[in-house]
């Protein structure tokens, strides 16, 4: 932060222009938008590879696309032909401006203030923090997509609207002229050090200008159409992370030697040379603990950017209905499990290089750091925890999750074809009936509105239910593989089966 503003590493300027030129950022837009039309599915699976590489640089122009999204779907066309043609080449960038000061994650308590003007615009005054992205020296302009409240709107969070406050406002000739949008501060954090969070300010010198999106007081709503991906994102960020340590442990491993095999006498033979540390028991646990954690994760986020393409793709009402309600029960999950259980993953992958885990020389220690903050963006862990048994476990009289145990059960029944499978299928079948008893105890509590009572062990059902549901993916895997292998189709198990070295 320099002079009133933040400057950042010249690789955010090729993360976005060449991004942009590419494709990355319009990918998911329709044609006539400007974009490819191309599914969540196969966009996810893309940015997990630019998540892993590094994962501090997507969340510029993923957060850009986002803004860039709110703008197609429900502002003017005025609006959508001034900002986002150059939001989506990368030349100009995109925020989320949600957070304030004296608000954290409770949206109800927002005080950013928008005035109407006779001329249709709105003067907005407040301050906005943790804003990811939120000003750097590569962008012509910050387009930040905002919420406020418009003077007499109600209480709470029905009273939230939704503006476009860009940080230099377009004249009628094109020109751009600063919208007294200030940088007032660059948040310094632990992790993610390549990704800017930034204080910012609004109507300092009281000529910051707003254009309302949508209809008044519909904000939130609004805002909640880009929550599910942005939750997709935080999860496949997450595990994205876990992943480049599993494989730099792994390399670590195949590489560091160091003690010798027990032999079986239980003693060592101190004649014998070093043996790599991944022959030792509980240095391969710990890289398998990873791989479950990794492989299973990315399943999940993969499975939630599947639902959302379903929903979007739907020929009829109730196919839509389904698979929203089954993104709606799963997404809590899809960006919990990943943060949490990645945090375990990465700490079990920094203990695998011991000393030097500890040490810069190696990069686990960033990645312990940089997974750090996924538990706590877009809803902190035990935010989710009481939307996932508050909300969706009740929602509609339980009819989502009758829905998603109904999925689950079907890949039980097919994996009871399977000799081989039949011991994981009991076992997912014991849980799930589990499950029923805990929420059978649970219900009577909120039933009776006890509602703290009800949610007082939120994060620890969100913990039980993830572990169903990720064990459920991989049984899924595994009688498709298994499937597979009967079917003698060598081409699709090669494919399952085969993993990349550590160095590819």
């Amino acid at each position: 932060y320099k002079d009133g503003s933040i400057h950042v590493h010249q690789q955010v300027e090729k993360m976005m222009k060449e991004g942009g030129s590419m494709g990355l950022i319009a990918a998911p837009f329709n044609y006539e938008d400007g974009g490819l039309q191309l599914p969540l599915l196969a966009h996810t699976a893309a940015n997990y590879i630019l998540d892993a590489a590094n994962n501090h640089l997507p969340g510029y122009s993923g957060l850009t696309s986002g803004a860039a999204e709110l703008i197609v779907e429900f502002a003017s066309k005025d609006l959508k032909e001034k900002y986002t043609p150059k939001m989506l080449t990368g030349e100009w960038g995109g925020t989320m401006c949600l957070t304030e000061p004296q608000a954290g994650s409770s949206l109800s308590d927002i005080v950013t203030k928008a005035t109407p003007t006779d001329d249709g615009k709105y003067k907005i005054s407040g301050q906005k923090i943790f804003i990811s992205g939120g000003d750097h020296q590569y962008a012509d302009n910050i387009v930040h997509l905002l919420l406020a409240r418009i003077e007499g709107a109600p209480a709470g969070t029905k009273g939230i609207s939704l503006f476009v406050v860009p940080k230099m406002r377009l004249k009628e000739d094109g020109e751009l002229l600063f919208n007294d949008v200030t940088t007032v501060a660059d948040f310094q954090k632990m992790g993610q050090k390549g990704y800017c969070t930034t204080h910012l300010g609004f109507g300092d010198k009281d000529d910051c200008q707003g254009w309302l999106v949508g209809e008044e007081n519909q904000g939130l709503n609004y805002m909640f159409l880009m929550m599910n991906a942005a939750r997709i994102a935080v999860g496949r960020g997450s595990s994205a992370i876990a992943s480049a340590a599993y494989y730099a442990s792994l390399q670590y491993a195949n590489e560091r030697p160091q003690g010798r095999k027990l032999a079986s006498d239980g003693k060592k033979n101190i004649d014998q040379s070093q043996s790599l540390i991944i022959e030792h028991p509980d240095v391969r646990r710990m890289l398998l603990l990873q791989k479950a954690v990794v492989e299973g994760s990315m399943s999940l986020v993969l499975l939630a950017a599947k639902y959302y393409d379903l929903e979007s793709t739907a020929q009829s009402n109730e196919e839509k209905k389904k698979y929203n309600t089954l993104l709606e029960m799963i997404i809590p999950v899809v960006k919990t499990y990943p943060s949490e259980a990645g945090a375990y993953s990465v700490n079990n992958g920094l203990q695998v290089l011991g000393g030097y885990g500890f040490c810069s020389d190696f990069i686990l220690q960033q990645y312990y750091r940089d997974i750090r903050i996924s538990s706590i963006y877009e809803g902190t862990t035990g935010i989710q925890s009481q939307d996932l048994l508050g909300r969706k476990i009740t929602m509609n009289n339980g009819e989502g999750l009758k829905l998603l145990l109904n999925e689950i059960m079907t890949t039980v029944a097919k994996a009871n074809n399977h000799s081989e499978l039949k011991p994981y299928a009991d076992s997912i079948s014991e849980k799930i009936k589990l499950s029923e008893k805990v929420l059978t105890s649970l219900m009577p509590h909120a039933l009776k509105g006890d509602f703290e009572k009800y949610l007082a062990d939120a994060s620890v059902f969100m913990e039980f239910f993830s572990l169903i549901i990720v064990a459920w993916n991989w049984l899924e895997v595994a009688e498709n593989s298994q499937q597979a292998l009967n079917n003698d189709d060598k081409k699709y198990s090669c494919l399952l089966y085969t993993s990349p070295s550590p160095r590819d």
